[in-house]
Parts: structure tokens; sequence; C-alpha cells
């Protein structure tokens, strides 16, 4: 039997964003309802793509929400430095919310703001209003997508955490690529690297980034870190326009039921569907969107159930591999020491770098992550004890 709506997506943030606009545009007549907890959507972050993260029918519903793009882009580390080809996006908070927005402004499908979810089941969600009235809201598929769930991970994890400041800088900068990764910066609290966007000629996004043991951020600290890296580049900052901060886990272990086809849809992090090495989940939430357009809401779990369990299927085959990095990287070789693995991976061929931050890897991408001399700083002790132990 049809329900209010024909999508209810919980969480307003990347993934349920993506399936929102791609719904719009493989269906028109979509009733889609997004219930978030917070005042307004996406809250304050920023996501990058690269182009060949996604299939090119994508760009086109994509497209709104697109802040920025530049044609290739950058990386330094202490022994190599490498400037990579391809195009490469981001999209702001701002803008997402924007473009989701406008794809929710048609009769029949609803934008609730300030409302939680009290109960998810496979065909309706019992919300709590902003008056603290209760709600059944039905629908055909419930997609649910409301970020990690650090708890669940126990001390199986890394963490990624970063603080970025979007500033203003004194005059032109003249940075025209982003610059991914710079790792020539002191490695501390873990691998550490700064990551610049040059979002206009007197603005920049920059951020201070760790893959740490640690999910302890000292905002303040990494405030003046920003203000010293700038300065040391030649950006003089006027202003700082907007702040955002981040800690991800970045997990070794998981369910292997992770992720799974049933209804509901978990979706995101919860669910499964990012990428354990990067805290990357562009590409995945935008795939996971794709398939969900593809089909009436009704088959995401009926007729074409299969489809999804094949998609499972495929990103459990990848987290499979990513977890194995991970537990190398976090348990093989000391904090200090980590920059290592990424400077020898940014020196495979760029397809494979590229498949990796997909998460796209093929059998001959993995031997050729895995196989030759390791990367320096390995501990051979650690290494054998944890391996056995694992």
């Amino acid at each position: 039997m049809p329900g209010d709506f024909d999508y209810a997506l919980v969480g307003g943030g990347l993934q349920n964003g993506l399936i929102a606009l791609a719904v719009r545009a493989h269906q028109p007549d979509a009733r889609i309802a997004i219930i978030e907890r917070a005042p307004a959507l996406a809250g304050n972050h920023t996501w990058c793509f690269h182009d060949s993260d996604l299939p090119p029918a994508m760009a086109a519903w994509l497209a709104p929400a697109i802040t920025a793009r530049w044609i290739g882009h950058d990386v330094a580390f202490p022994g190599h430095r490498r400037a990579l080809a391809g195009g490469y996006a981001c999209v702001a908070a701002e803008d997402l919310a924007t473009a989701v927005t406008a794809a929710l402004d048609q009769p029949g499908s609803a934008l609730r703001t300030r409302t939680s979810a009290e109960t998810i089941a496979a065909d309706h969600v019992v919300v709590r209003n902003p008056d603290n009235t209760t709600e059944t809201i039905r629908a055909s598929a419930v997609i649910a997508a409301r970020g990690p769930d650090a708890a669940a991970l126990d001390a199986a994890t890394g963490w990624q955490k970063f603080l970025g400041q979007e500033v203003r800088t004194t005059g032109p900068h003249g940075l025209v690529r982003p610059m991914l990764m710079d790792a020539t910066v002191p490695q501390v609290d873990g691998f550490r690297f700064v990551y610049v966007l040059p979002l206009a000629p007197d603005r920049l996004l920059i951020e201070d980034t760790y893959f740490s043991d640690s999910a302890h951020l000292d905002a303040a600290h990494l405030r003046g870190e920003i203000g010293r890296y700038a300065l040391a580049h030649g950006w003089p900052i006027a202003e700082v326009l907007r702040e955002e901060t981040g800690v991800l886990p970045l997990p070794w272990r998981m369910p292997d039921d992770l992720p799974a086809a049933a209804a509901p849809l978990v979706a995101g992090y919860a669910g499964g569907w990012f990428h354990p090495v990067t805290g990357y989940s562009f590409p995945i939430a935008a795939r996971v969107a794709a398939h969900v357009a593809a089909r009436p809401a009704a088959d995401l779990h009926g007729a074409d159930r299969g489809a999804l369990d094949d998609l499972a299927r495929q990103q459990r085959k990848q987290l499979g591999f990513a977890l194995r990095l991970n537990w190398m990287l976090f348990r093989w070789f000391p904090p200090d020491q980590r920059y290592h693995v990424l400077e020898r991976f940014y020196r495979l061929p760029e397809a494979t770098i590229r498949r990796f931050y997909a998460l796209e890897l093929t059998a001959f991408d993995r031997a050729r992550i895995l196989i030759g001399r390791p990367p320096r700083g390995m501990s051979w002790r650690a290494a054998l004890a944890l391996g056995e132990a694992r």
C-alpha cells in the first residue's frame, strides 16, 4: 500500500542529500521526505570528490550542489612531491542544502527540520516534532543515514580529526590547484598533513588534519597552526570566514554483515557505506544514491532486492581490504612514521590512486599496494606480534 511518501530519508547530511537529488533527477514525481533533527540540512562541512569517482551520468544531478571545480591537484611529502591530473570538485554544506531544499520544494515532498526520529522501521518512521508531539511518517522505502556510531567500533579504530578554516587573505594567494596533502609539516599526533582548497583569488579553505590514535582535538592549538602555516606560505589572513571540525573513526574491524541490504536501509557511516582508510565517503554515497534512484521505491527491498544485495556485497569486499590497510597503518607504524606509508602510496600509478579513493580497487591494484619493499618506519616486531594476535 502506498505510504505518505515514496522515500523517508532520516538524516539530512551528505548521503541523504545525494539520494534526494538523484531521486528527483530520475523520478521527477517522487514524494520525498527528509527528517533532520538540526535546524538546517548538511551541517557545517565541505565534501570533495575526484571526477573519476563518479560515473558521467551523475554529473547532471550533482551540478546544482557543486561549489568549486579544479583541474589537477598536488601532494607533498618530505621525500616526494607530485602533481596529479584529473578533475577535482568540492561541495560546501550551504550549497548542498540549497540544492536539496530546491529538490524538495514540490507538492508531495517535505523537509522536516528540528524533528528527531524515535523509531525507524522498514515502512515508517515515528518522529518527535518541534512542538514535542509525535507522528508516524509512512513510506515505501525508509533510509537512515545518521553518521558514524563510534561507540560501536569499540577500540578497533584510529581517528581522522581536523580543524578547517575558510579564510580571506590580505591579497591574492596565487594558489590555482588544491593541495590535497602537504605532509611536509611536523609529524605530530600521528600522520599529519595540511589540506588547502583555493576557493577564490583571496579565499582559501585550510585544514590541519591528523590520522591519530586519539579522538581528542585541541581546537585552539590547530587554529594557531593554520595561522602559522598560512603566514609561512605568504598568505596573511585578513579574516576567518568560517570554521569546521571533524572527528571520524578510521576502523580496522567492523561487523562482517555490514553493509547490508536489509530494510530499513542503513546508509552512510553507520551502515558501512564509507571508505575506512580515508573517511572519504563521497563516491560511495553517490553510488548508493544512484542505485536508490534507478528503481521505484517499492522495488528497493522488493522486486529488485538482489541488486542492492550485489551492491552491498561489492562494498563488503572493498571494505575488507581497506580495514586490513588501517590495521597495518595504525598498528604496524609508530605515529610519527605513518607518513612513509602515504608517501610510498603516492608513487603508485595514478589510475591505482584514483581507484583507491573511489574504493573500486581491482585485484591487481591490491597487489600493487601490498607487494614490494615495505614503507620506511615499519616495526617488524609489532607487525609480527599483531599479525599473530589478529
